[in-house]
């Protein structure tokens, strides 16, 4: 079996947290490619996440890389038994709207703007993890909209939002290793099917 893991960055672009990933989804049967939203491959330090920020809204967005990350998972399934997306934060909310297309698997972690995306059909296992707070909305009401399908897994554990990054200042050790564990569970899950909602406390 063949497996390819697309990972879609933060705002802050491929830095050494997304290449942690990487690293921590790679195996002998499994290739990992780390997708830079940004041309000129950039990186934001955490403190210019302001910058950052900016810097995607106003040069990427939500709308203009959907062309060519659905061609790259596309193409990638002729060549893999399984094709899987993970997205943090902007690249979660990527990841849900590209969940629509047929492919194994989608993790979106942390992606507050998925509650702009509500009308996206997963035609996968989609694996959806938020924090216990966002701040700007109430996370409890796009928790109960995205459990009405039957393809979503949603998971809440305790932090703000960073809390996977071992170098970002909201992060938490615990959440962190029950996250990743739940993570590495749902892709290995063969039988999974979704419509199981579960919340950390």
């Amino acid at each position: 079996m063949k497996r390819k893991v697309f990972i879609l960055h933060e705002i802050y672009g491929i830095n050494n947290f997304i290449k942690m990933q990487a690293t921590a989804y790679e195996n002998t049967n499994t290739k990992v490619e780390c997708i830079s939203l940004y041309p000129e491959n950039k990186i934001f330090t955490y403190e210019q996440e302001q910058e950052a920020y900016l810097h995607f809204i106003n040069n990427v967005g939500f709308d203009a890389p959907l062309k060519l990350l659905t061609h790259k998972l596309l193409e990638a399934k002729k060549q893999y038994d399984e094709v899987i997306l993970v997205g943090y934060s902007v690249g979660a909310t990527l990841a849900w709207r590209l969940s629509s297309l047929p492919i194994h698997r989608v993790v979106c972690v942390y992606g507050s703007r998925i509650r702009q995306y509500l009308d996206v059909n997963p035609a996968c296992p989609t694996l959806v993890i938020f924090p216990s707070t966002e701040i700007g909305f109430n996370i409890h009401e796009i928790k109960e909209a995205l459990d009405q399908y039957s393809t979503v897994e949603t998971k809440q554990f305790i932090g703000l939002h960073g809390f996977m990054d071992c170098h970002n200042p909201n992060y938490c050790h615990e959440s962190y290793l029950q996250a990743h564990f739940d993570i590495i569970q749902f892709l290995e899950n063969q039988q999974y099917q979704g419509g199981q909602q579960n919340e950390a406390k």
